[in-house]
Formats: structure tokens, C-alpha cells, sequence
């Protein structure tokens, strides 16, 4: 087929993956499926190449990224069940004193949704932000845009939470170098998008806590109440520990390979027990037994704590599976060749079609996580084409989670969750939530466009 025809193909697709998403409220696993059908029909290709073409997508996909999702929810939510996300909280607020509370809270968020996801992290800490805001007499801002900020990089960044897990299968990158960078990014932007912004936009808006009178004592009590229980939650540093654990391990994996020398046992050993698979599997149980089994639960309360935490895990594996396909589709459709062309012929940097693609799929659909699997199907067969060795495509998975925070608003669930538990109105959620999360989205894609001069 003409490649004029493909591009217009392709736009048709992105268009229609919008319209159904965005307007016919249709799921998004089913939309990706349906585009891609299409895609497949109006190119041309046989049945058979279209059902082959959907295997190889999902089936590479799906293949490692359902392991390491479902292992990631497991660890994740035995830890929230233990109280392990109100442990590292509350210590982090009394080592860095109420002065610097805010920093506290952005480091907390930090650490706490990189196990646990965002929406259920924000549950849980809502009661200490409140409880802050009342004896200090002071926004809810300068407390809840911390936490907020170091909450959304990690949701956004850091793996293995499922947006950028789901990002690196389908662009092949290892996930140690996608862990390296999402902290040398995350990590600064998390400070400025959240204490910095947070106490500007704190003395610009006052956000009282949106609770009556009664309610604020029962959120006093129970704050007491739980400082007073701290010693019956699981210790700050196993906490901290468990979830740094397969961090570790995964950069192992990654960086054991060029400092150590070929076909030494400790490099192959390193290599082996930093396998995604292998260190998930280590960490869900660990976290099992510390703050399972040695804190009182039952065989059948780890089970069906464990059941349960696959429930969310589903879905988000069927879309990455069916981005997977889409991205294969491009590719088996000659689709990824033609734009390989076309960024050739106008000189534009990878990095920058990929921060845009993810800014505007993020600012149609809303979906963090789906904005950055749709692109980074788009983005794969450009990468694969352009040879990225695997820092650029650690640094390529930053921008795309960079461009896919931007400017949460109206059609993204976490605006009305913000606006909801904050008590805000629709217009300071926007001067505070959607500003916040185009700093970070701004500042991210500058720091990757630094690193991308250097690694790529």
C-alpha cells in the first residue's frame, strides 16, 4: 500500500481509538482490539496475518508483564494490609519534624505507590494530611501537593507499578535502566512539583479540612489512637527495605552484566536472582511471611489477601496485552516503517515525537496508564527501527511517563478523587492538582531531554 495511504490509516486508527474511548465510553482493552482489527482490514492484510498479528502482540506482551504485575499487586497489598504505608509515614513525619513535614510526606508518597496504587496510597494517608492540617491551621495544600506529587511519580515512573511496566515490555527496555532514570528524574521532580509548588500554591489558596467539627475529632482520635498503636505496626525499616528490595535487584540484573566479568558465578547469579520474575518472586514472599504469617495472619488470610489484590491487576494486563497488539499492528502493517521515514525526512528527535504523542493522548483519554501504553505502542517499532540501545530506551519509557502525567484534568479519575477529598472547587483543583502535574510533566521531559544528549 502507498505510504501516503498507511499515514492516513494510522491517523484514522488514533483518531477512532479516541472517539471510542473518549465519546463511547468504550473500555479501553476492547477499543485497542477493535482499532487494531480495523487497521489490519483497511491495509489490507489476510485474516490469517491479522489473527497472527494479535497472537505475537499479546502473546509477547502478556508473557511477562502478567507475572510481574500480579506478583507487584500481591506485594502491594499485603503491605497495605499490614500498615505498612501508615508505618512509613508517620516515621518519616516525626524524624523530619512538623517544620518539614511537607518534605516528609513527598518522600513518603515517594516510596509508599510504588507497592500500593495511588487512588488506594491517598485512602489510606488522607486521615494523618487532615489531622496535620488541623493542628497547624494551615492549607491542606502545603501537605496533600507533597504527597500528591511523590505519589504520581511513582505511579507514573517508577516499575513495578503497571504504566511503565507495561511501557518497557512493549518497548523491550530492561528494567533496571528504566528504574535508574525513573529516580534520577523522579526524584528531583517529585521535590519541585511538590514541597516547592506545594507551599507557593499553599499560600495562594487556603484549603480548609473539608470534614465537620465531629468528624475532625474522630480523625484527631484515630491519628492518636494510632500513634499509640505505632509499636503493633510492622517496622519502618523492613518496610522500607521490602520495597527497595526488588529495585535492587532488578538494577543487579541490569548493571551486574557490565561491571562483572563474563561467566563469573557471582555476574550469572546476579543476573538470575534480578530477573523481574525471580526478584518479585523473592520480595511477594518475604512480604508474605514478615508481615504476613509473622504478624498473625492465617494461611487462608494471605490467600485470599493475595486473590484479591489480582482483581485490579486484570485489567490493566488486558490493556497492556492489547497495546501489545495494536504496536504489533504497526509493524505488521508497515505503518512503523513509513513514520521511521517521515521523522527521518523532518529531523525530529524521537524523544520529542514521544513526549508529544503521550502529552496529547493524555489530554484526550485522561488515563495516566493508558496514555503511556497506547504511545508506547505508537513509539516501538520507531525505537526498534532507530536501534535504542537499552539506556535510551530506560530514558524513552521517563518522557513517555513524563508527557502522561501532564495536566490531569475533568476526564481523569484522579482529578475528582483530588477534588473530592481535598474539598476543593473545580477551579482551585486546577490551579493546584493540574498545575502540579504539568510541572512534573514539563520538568521530567526537560531532564529526560538532558540525559537523552548523553545516552542516546
Amino acid at each position: 500500500m502507498d505510504s501516503s495511504l498507511l499515514i492516513l490509516v494510522a491517523v484514522l486508527g488514533i483518531f477512532a481509538l479516541l472517539f471510542l474511548v473518549m465519546k463511547s465510553k468504550l473500555q479501553a482493552f476492547i477499543a485497542l482490539i477493535l482499532v487494531s482489527l480495523l487497521m489490519g482490514l483497511l491495509v489490507g492484510m489476510s485474516p490469517e496475518e491479522i489473527i497472527e498479528t494479535f497472537d505475537k502482540g499479546m502473546g509477547e506482551t502478556v508473557a511477562f508483564i502478567s507475572i510481574v504485575i500480579g506478583l507487584g499487586a500481591m506485594f502491594g497489598e499485603i503491605l497495605r494490609v499490614s500498615g505498612g504505608a501508615e508505618r512509613l509515614a508517620l516515621t518519616l513525619l516525626d524524624k523530619f519534624g512538623e517544620k518539614r513535614a511537607p518534605w516528609a510526606l513527598g518522600l513518603a508518597g515517594l516510596i509508599i505507590s510504588i507497592p500500593i496504587f495511588l487512588d488506594v496510597a491517598l485512602v489510606i494517608l488522607m486521615p494523618i494530611l487532615y489531622a496535620l492540617a488541623k493542628k497547624s491551621k494551615k492549607s491542606l495544600l502545603l501537605y496533600g501537593i507533597p504527597l500528591l506529587s511523590g505519589l504520581l511519580v511513582a505511579h507514573a515512573m517508577i516499575p513495578p507499578t503497571p504504566g511503565p511496566l507495561g511501557a518497557a515490555s512493549i518497548l523491550n527496555a530492561e528494567l533496571g535502566w528504566v528504574i535508574l532514570f525513573s529516580l534520577l528524574v523522579g526524584i528531583p521532580i517529585m521535590i519541585i512539583g511538590g514541597p516547592l509548588f506545594g507551599s507557593f500554591i499553599a499560600n495562594k489558596i487556603f484549603i480548609p479540612v473539608p470534614i465537620s467539627d465531629e468528624e475532625t475529632k474522630a480523625v484527631l482520635s484515630e491519628e492518636a489512637k494510632l500513634k499509640q498503636q505505632q509499636k503493633e505496626l510492622p517496622g519502618f525499616w523492613s518496610v522500607l527495605l521490602i520495597i527497595l528490595l526488588p529495585l535492587v535487584l532488578i538494577l543487579l540484573n541490569t548493571l551486574a552484566p557490565l561491571v562483572l566479568e563474563e561467566g563469573s558465578f557471582v555476574r550469572d547469579a546476579f543476573v538470575f536472582i534480578g530477573h523481574p520474575y525471580v526478584a518479585l518472586t523473592i520480595t511477594t514472599l518475604l512480604t508474605a511471611y514478615i508481615f504476613g504469617a509473622k504478624r498473625g495472619f492465617t494461611k487462608d488470610d494471605i490467600q485470599e489477601i493475595t486473590t484479591k489484590a489480582l482483581e485490579p491487576a486484570g485489567i490493566i494486563i488486558l490493556i497492556t496485552g492489547a497495546g501489545g497488539i495494536f504496536g504489533e499492528m504497526l509493524v505488521a502493517s508497515g505503518i512503523g516503517d513509513v513514520l521511521v521515514d517521515i521523522m527521518k525526512e523532518v529531523n525530529l528527535p524521537l524523544i520529542i515525537f514521544a513526549y508529544l504523542t503521550a502529552v496529547l493522548l493524555r489530554l484526550a483519554i485522561g488515563s495516566t496508564t493508558v496514555a503511556m501504553i497506547t504511545t508506547s505502542s505508537i513509539v516501538a517499532p520507531l525505537a526498534s527501527a532507530l536501534e535504542y540501545s537499552g539506556p535510551a530506551l530506560g530514558i524513552l519509557v521517563i518522557t513517555i511517563a513524563s508527557g502522561a502525567v501532564i495536566a490531569s484534568h475533568v476526564n481523569d479519575s484522579g482529578f475528582w478523587m483530588v477534588n473530592r477529598y481535598f474539598g476543593m472547587s473545580v477551579q482551585d483543583t486546577l490551579k493546584s492538582w493540574t498545575a502540579m502535574s504539568t510541572i512534573i510533566s514539563v520538568v521530567g521531559f526537560i531532564l529526560c531531554l538532558i540525559l537523552s544528549f548523553i545516552f542516546i
